[in-house]
């Protein structure tokens, strides 16, 4: 017995040491113990010559909700929000071409070539309707898919979403016109820690080590992040004219602390929108699925809920 025990010591020293010292190991297992709680499973798909990385769970029979990320995010922003949802939804959180795990050719990454790669990807796994929900950028591509193929969108909604010029500029858009740094690109170490800050009013609890190994990954991604946002500018697609084309109803879901991308954009989205619904969450940031998952599904979850009895 005490030979037993000393091994179960020793093992567990051991696994301690390994997680410590190993980052990677730390985050790896950080994530793993997420997609577990939410009943997500890791799968690829090549798609027109690309491999397209993502998490899928939920019942094969059920309603597909399609999670896309936000500029420089990848599938990791969604697990503790998805775990809310895969009782009753098929629930897809891509990694988008240029992020994540998935192909990073040298190619456009402009929202409407974003969309047309999200269309291809969503018909080879054989989906004829879904749900669509995007941040941020993944806000964007959501927007113009459904006004796109309104045929094909049951429902979207929109957390933080970018491509609307927004009554009062927010503190991003003001950085950048006046020639500042972009504060969404990590050069160096302590530019995360910044990052962190500029989007989240309260940043998820994250060990140290976990996140030197973030900024780490940051900094390697900095080039290709700064060539994608680059784009993003240069090949910008308004939303104005797109958003009443949008059949789906539509969840608005804000919140009110954002710095990337001001609250007030809601009110010129809200007019523009055949069926729209409008959530602002107080004290929170760029990313409400990631800074309060829970409250931002059960207000997604009411949206849906909302539209069955309708």
């Amino acid at each position: 017995m005490k030979k037993l025990l000393s091994s179960l010591v020793a093992i567990i020293v051991l696994a301690a040491s390994a997680l410590y010292f190993s980052p990677a190991t730390l985050l790896a297992s950080i994530r793993f113990i997420d997609r577990q709680a939410a009943g997500l499973s890791e799968q690829r798909q090549e798609v027109a010559g690309l491999s397209i990385h993502y998490y899928e769970g939920g019942p094969r029979d059920g309603q597909t909700i399609m999670l896309v990320h936000g500029f420089g995010a990848n599938k990791d922003n969604w697990p503790r929000f998805a775990k809310h949802l895969t009782d009753r939804y098929r629930v897809i959180a891509v990694d988008l071409p240029g992020f994540g795990d998935s192909s990073k050719p040298n190619a456009s990454y402009d929202v409407g070539s974003q969309v047309e790669r999200l269309a291809a990807f969503t018909k080879s796994l054989g989906i004829d309707r879904l749900h669509l929900v995007g941040n941020s950028m993944g806000g964007h591509i959501s927007a113009l898919y459904a006004a796109r193929y309104p045929d094909q969108v049951l429902t979207v909604a929109l957390f933080d979403n970018a491509g609307v010029t927004s009554p009062r500029p927010s503190e991003l858009i003001q950085r950048l016109e006046r020639g500042e740094p972009n504060p969404l690109i990590v050069d160096e170490p302590g530019d995360f820690d910044q990052l962190l800050e500029f989007v989240f009013v309260d940043p998820p609890a994250l060990p140290e080590k976990a996140k030197e190994y973030l900024a780490e990954r940051a900094i390697t991604s900095s080039s290709n992040n700064r060539r994608i946002f680059q784009q993003l500018l240069d090949r910008y697609i308004p939303l104005e004219p797109e958003l009443p084309k949008i059949q789906a109803p539509t969840l608005l879901l804000w919140g009110d602390r954002d710095r990337l991308l001001d609250v007030s954009s809601i009110e010129v989205m809200k007019p523009l929108l055949q069926k729209p619904t409008v959530v602002i969450m107080k004290n929170c940031g760029h990313a409400p699925m990631l800074e309060r998952p829970q409250e931002t599904a059960e207000h997604y979850l009411a949206f849906l809920a909302s539209q069955a009895t309708q």
